[in-house]
């Protein structure tokens, strides 16, 4: 099972305001935002976690000399005593209810999936890790947490109690933001004991998680005899069920297919193809109630797509791993991905896209269920909600 310990975090000086320079995961901010959270407060961890080029430098050596002035200057200190940082965010989900989060912050264990019970849910899209493994080489700390997920069941009974509250503010989205952090004994052995007790699922941050493992490896070459906080990564853990997880699901944008292509036509061969008229605001609620996916068209008319139970035999039963065999058999195509049945309408809208395809949210019982089994989802297929922030500790490498 995998190892999860407490560490001597890199924090925010108390004086300083967390709501003012904490920031979403590197992977969520535009340009735009990057602009906006850099404005907000001269140390707010996007200058770190996303720098720029100034002064001659590049932007890992911007990032590293940025953290070493903060040290110097008491902008972040180290804490004296190892511990969990727990955290808790409060918020409201889609259908109005009162929810929350509650995890703990800790250092996990590094090890390749399929070689301990570290499990990815999802496979990866191609992507570039040479940006996050240059920014370990060079500042030598994880800057964020990965999201994973304990099938130890009570880990969240574990995480009340703690008296030592860092911080807790709301952010602009509504979302209430606590931290606090336990360094009694008993606590961090009954907290570490859980989380080894079971496997644990990526939720987010794969490709951080396969970054800090090269990173390992290529440490672990320069001092093969050597252990160090690079066996480890930074780990935001939460239980795995329903009151503790928001699971969205991402929807589809596809293009690039002939001209006049008759898509719901084509899906016909696996689904059962129901128009149902405009868009509107209880698509949502259709699709569960059918149990079907929806297609748009760019005029914003919808077909609820039936899965035929003969055509997905031996296919997981995930709406991704459904339309993901259905797509398989169409003519060459590009496939993007969109959260929010706006956004999809908005890409139809601007013609980025020749239609959307929208999917239910995958439940906790499907992704517990795939992660026992070691399939991973096909990519994309969850949006954990609220998104952890990016600022709220760091955990030194050495």
């Amino acid at each position: 099972m995998p190892g999860f310990r407490p560490f001597n975090g890199v924090r925010y000086d108390s004086s300083i305001d967390l709501a003012e320079v904490t920031a979403p995961p590197y992977d969520v901010i535009d340009d735009d935002l990057r602009s906006r959270l850099a404005s907000r407060h001269s140390h707010n961890v996007v200058r770190v976690d996303l720098p720029i080029d100034a002064d001659g430098l590049d932007r890992y050596q911007v990032a590293r000399r940025l953290l070493e002035e903060w040290e110097r200057d008491g902008t972040l200190r180290t804490d004296e005593v190892a511990g969990f940082y727990i955290y808790r965010m409060d918020y409201t989900d889609q259908a109005g209810r009162g929810l929350h989060t509650h995890g703990v912050i800790g250092a996990l264990e590094l090890s390749p999936p399929g070689q301990s019970d570290i499990l990815p849910h999802e496979r990866t899209t191609p992507k570039a890790r040479s940006d996050r493994l240059e920014m370990l080489r060079s500042c030598r700390m994880n800057l964020s947490p990965i999201w994973a997920l304990s099938l130890t069941h009570g880990l969240s009974s574990l995480l009340t109690g703690c008296d030592d509250v860092l911080a807790e503010w709301r952010d602009e989205e509504g979302v209430g933001h606590t931290l606090t952090r336990a360094t009694e004994p008993e606590q961090l052995e009954a907290i570490a004991s859980a989380v080894e007790a079971s496997p644990v699922v990526i939720a987010d941050g794969h490709h951080r998680y396969e970054t800090s493992l090269a990173y390992r490896d290529e440490r672990r070459a320069q001092s093969p005899t050597a252990a160090g906080g690079y066996d480890r990564t930074m780990a935001f853990v939460v239980e795995l069920v329903e009151d503790q997880l928001d699971v969205r699901p991402i929807h589809r944008l596809i293009s690039g297919l002939p001209d006049r292509f008759d898509l719901a036509k084509a899906l016909g061969r696996s689904f059962e193809v129901v128009p149902v008229g405009p868009v509107d605001g209880t698509i949502e609620r259709r699709m569960l109630g059918a149990a079907a996916l929806a297609l748009v068209d760019p005029a914003g008319e919808v077909h609820l797509l039936r899965p035929r139970p003969e055509s997905f035999a031996g296919v997981a039963d995930l709406d991704s791993s459904r339309l993901d065999h259905a797509l398989s058999g169409l003519p060459s195509h590009r496939l993007s991905f969109q959260h929010g049945v706006d956004n999809v309408l908005r890409s139809l809208a601007t013609s980025d896209a020749q239609y959307g395809v929208l999917l239910r949210p995958a439940t906790v019982a499907q992704i517990e269920a795939n992660a026992q089994t070691g399939v991973r989802m096909p990519p994309k297929t969850t949006f954990f909600f609220p998104k952890p922030k990016t600022g709220l500790v760091f955990r030194r490498l050495g």
